[in-house]
């Protein structure tokens, strides 16, 4: 099947173009339109054929269901067996809008078309070419988002066409979508209004207009065995190809957390991309950061949200990490698509966050000790426990005396010092090591069970130098003050990574 592109702006002469779409609804065929929160995938929601063909378009679930568009408020009337007060209130205040209702529907709306449920979802979207597009057609459009299933929501034509090209009918660009998430759901057959998907109408939006709303509390929970009560509420959404992770926690803990990843990334081969606040996004070492908007502007991020996820996936990232947005509102919905889209996969950076930092070397005696006494004479570093080990230590030895000499001629003092053996008792969760050379990580991680990739660096590499510290073994006093220097100026680096704002 060619898909048809239909180029769509709000005049007299584009509406015309809606005529050949709206005879595609009619006989059975499906189209993809534009609508204020996304694009949505439309066929006749009377038509069980139709239907059936959305589904398979999309690869979708049989028994998620579809949201039943209208155009007109008589419509509704049609479709359900009563209109209740709430819906009139409800309509007078958001319609159109990003707000679908669920209510008791009659026999002309099919179960192919509801999921198998004998409610239906309803409502009347705020783009002039979507329901110009219901009027034209004379039918009542069924629409999901117009995406293959478990991909992100489309908000412009060209995701939409790169998704479905070759599955469906036509699509119509009428540009981008204005929200950028999907519409509030309220279900309003229950005991007390409920909300099933939260979207721009916010819970106190609601609230202000018909009293006590609650939220439904499969929202806060994955569970995949639950039957979906309205679209949305049951398997895996908005994926990237990339794993998602949200990291939440204090801002520069959450930086930090994220930088370690993609250190560890770099090391294996594996590019890592961030979604981050515009405050934040140059903070993030990773190579593709993609900002999202600022953190005080929660309708650009979620304008944003989509297009970025769908953006990672025309680049190599394999493992994206994004900063959270939790709050009130909006935020709500934002944090509702995030977490779909990654599995529910959260890490609290406050209680990843590192408060032992080893420096391991060969024996223990020269550049690890050099490195842990610089670090502690730091302002920055009293949130630290600060240790110096080494990888193979046959005795307690002494602090090489041309390190203490270095130090000394530096103001740092050096106390009773000699050498200890780095075991795995010296490793816990929120522990970080560093080594001077490739090689002793290489066998730091051989060696002990709990040191890996995620928690053993050489320090240069983690702080974005490319060569190694210099080795001054064997060397005199100058080239043991050429390594304090060296290691001076990238332990201030290191400082800059793990106490940004503290």
């Amino acid at each position: 099947m060619e898909t048809l592109i239909l180029k769509v702006d709000k005049s007299s002469e584009g509406y015309k173009k809606l005529d050949i779409a709206a005879r595609i609804i009619k006989e059975g065929g499906l189209v993809a339109f534009p609508t204020e929160t996304v694009y949505g995938l439309g066929g006749d929601a009377k038509n069980p054929k139709s239907c059936k063909k959305i589904y398979k378009a999309k690869g979708r679930p049989s028994d998620n269901p579809l949201i039943v568009h209208i155009a007109e408020f008589r419509q509704l009337e049609d479709i359900v067996e009563e209109v209740p007060d709430t819906a009139r209130e409800l309509a007078d205040a958001f319609w159109p809008g990003p707000l679908t209702m669920i209510l008791k529907k009659n026999k002309v709306i099919p179960k192919q078309t509801t999921g198998g449920l004998d409610t239906v979802a309803i409502r009347m979207p705020n783009d002039d070419i979507a329901r110009e597009l219901i009027l034209r057609s004379e039918c009542l459009i069924a629409a999901p988002s117009a995406n293959v299933s478990g991909k992100p929501s489309p908000t412009i034509a060209d995701h939409v066409y790169n998704d479905l090209s070759g599955r469906i009918d036509a699509v119509i660009d009428g540009g981008h979508a204005v929200i950028g998430l999907e519409s509030t759901i309220i279900d309003l057959t229950s005991d007390v209004p409920t909300i099933l998907r939260p979207g721009a109408i916010t819970k106190e939006m609601l609230e202000r207009v018909i009293g006590r709303v609650e939220i439904d509390s499969a929202l806060l929970i994955e569970d995949e065995e639950q039957k979906p009560k309205a679209p949305g509420m049951k398997y895996k959404h908005y994926a990237p190809k990339a794993d998602l992770t949200i990291v939440e926690g204090n801002a520069s803990k959450v930086v930090v957390y994220v930088n370690s990843k993609v250190v560890a990334n770099k090391d294996k081969g594996v590019v890592t991309g961030v979604i981050a606040s515009d405050e934040n996004a140059s903070r993030y070492s990773a190579e593709v950061v993609k900002t999202i908007g600022s953190i005080e502007d929660e309708e650009a991020i979620a304008h944003n949200l989509y297009g970025i996820l769908r953006e990672f996936d025309e680049t190599d990232v394999k493992e994206i990490y994004s900063e959270s947005f939790e709050g009130d509102g909006i935020r709500g919905a934002i944090m509702n698509r995030l977490l779909k889209a990654a599995g529910h996969k959260v890490i609290n950076a406050d209680k990843e966050a590192i408060t032992r930092i080893i420096f391991a070397g060969k024996n223990g005696s020269s550049r690890s000790p050099m490195a842990s006494y610089i670090l502690k004479s730091m302002d920055a570093s009293k949130d630290y426990e600060i240790l110096s080990r080494g990888i193979l230590v046959q005795f307690p030895e002494p602090l090489n005396p041309k390190v203490e000499a270095v130090l000394a001629s530096n103001g740092i003092e050096v106390g009773d010092f000699h050498a200890v053996e780095l075991t795995d008792n010296d490793i816990n969760s929120s522990t970080i090591i560093f080594t001077m050379e490739e090689s002793h990580k290489d066998k730091i991680i051989e060696k002990l069970e709990k040191a890996n990739e995620e928690n053993t660096f050489v320090l240069p590499t983690y702080v974005g130098d490319e060569l190694e510290i210099l080795n001054p073994y064997g060397g005199g006093l100058q080239l043991y003050g050429l390594c304090f220097e060296a290691l001076k100026e990238t332990l201030n680096k290191l400082v800059n990574i793990l106490n940004q704002e503290r």
